[in-house]
């Protein structure tokens, strides 16, 4: 096992290289750059070009790419992501507020969709072509039907309209005020996790109906079995692979792709930072968001591998 670890945690560096590369290269194929984008922003569509080309060799864009990016291979060697090209800011101090709030909201919203979605799904499956069943089949595909963003805005809708209340709209770190903090980030996390619940009701329900005609199942319910006992011992922990794979990937994704939930939550989180980043063609700050995200996703499913083992222990790692 622990060797097994040890290959996987040395396979992920190759791995951020080659996307820390794919960025790189992809975002310098890209027409315009921060130096356009910033004047074209100000207005000043017919600045000189001795000017522009001046800014250009402040932030390092007047040298040939091989030299930027030996430079920006150094920097990351040494965990430098270097300055915003847009703020001049250190890109680690601009990520990392954005960065808490974002991962909170994820953790949050993981542990709703959780909550929701394995009992559930194995009510669903237990209970399978029954008012239980098709009711909690309504109230998943509800949840895939309506955008976590729309969701967002009826919440925000009713808390105004029915108690005269909105969350508060300054974040306020959880070690600071935890009443604040969730105040503000549970309905978020709500909206989300509700949306994201719907998928793993889902796959629970398929998985566990699969399970439930194994072989073994039906043995154990010859013998006498109270079914809670088959569930808890035999039936869930087998349907859980899935769930856990799909869960897992969708807290990868949750760390950058909730720009519209986070404007209409006004959360100034990762994925807000992502989309100014591109509009203002800042390539360090896209540069490392996109290693960030990618080195949450790679992490994320390395611990989804180890969680098949703790969950099943036919499995085991060589």
């Amino acid at each position: 096992m622990t060797v097994y670890i040890v290959k996987r945690l040395l396979l992920m560096i190759p791995t951020l290289v080659g996307v820390a590369i794919l960025t790189f290269v992809l975002l310098r194929i890209v027409p315009g750059d921060v130096v356009e984008a910033r004047y074209l922003t100000q207005g000043n569509q017919f600045q000189s070009q001795e000017l522009m080309d001046l800014e250009r060799k402040k932030l390092g864009l007047d040298q040939p790419l091989w030299k930027q990016f030996t430079t920006y291979m150094a920097g990351l060697a040494r965990l430098d992501f270097g300055l915003s090209m847009w703020t001049g800011a250190p890109i680690t101090e601009e990520i990392k507020l954005r960065f808490v709030l974002s991962l909170q909201v994820a953790i949050m919203a993981s542990i709703i969709a959780t909550l929701l979605a394995i009992p559930l799904g194995i009510l669903a499956a237990v209970k399978q072509d029954t008012w239980i069943d098709y009711a909690v089949r309504v109230f998943s595909i509800a949840g895939l039907a309506m955008p976590s963003f729309w969701l967002g805005i009826l919440m925000i809708l009713c808390m105004l309209l029915v108690f005269h209340w909105v969350p508060p709209m300054v974040f306020t770190p959880f070690w600071v005020s935890p009443s604040e903090n969730l105040a503000q980030l549970i309905w978020p996390a709500l909206a989300v996790g509700y949306r994201y619940s719907a998928v793993s009701t889902r796959m629970m329900r398929s998985s566990m109906l699969e399970v439930l005609r194994e072989d073994y199942i039906r043995t154990a319910r010859a013998k006498g079995l109270w079914l809670k006992l088959i569930l808890a011992r035999h039936a869930v922990k087998n349907a859980m692979l899935p769930v856990i794979t799909v869960i897992g990937l969708e807290f990868a994704f949750l760390l950058g792709g909730l720009v519209v939930t986070e404007q209409v939550f006004n959360l100034n989180g990762l994925g807000l930072l992502f989309v100014e980043s591109i509009s203002h063609r800042d390539y360090t700050m896209t540069q490392a968001l996109v290693l960030l995200v990618a080195a949450a996703t790679v992490l994320v499913n390395f611990l989804v591998d180890i969680a098949y083992g703790w969950v099943d222990p036919r499995i085991h790692y060589r």
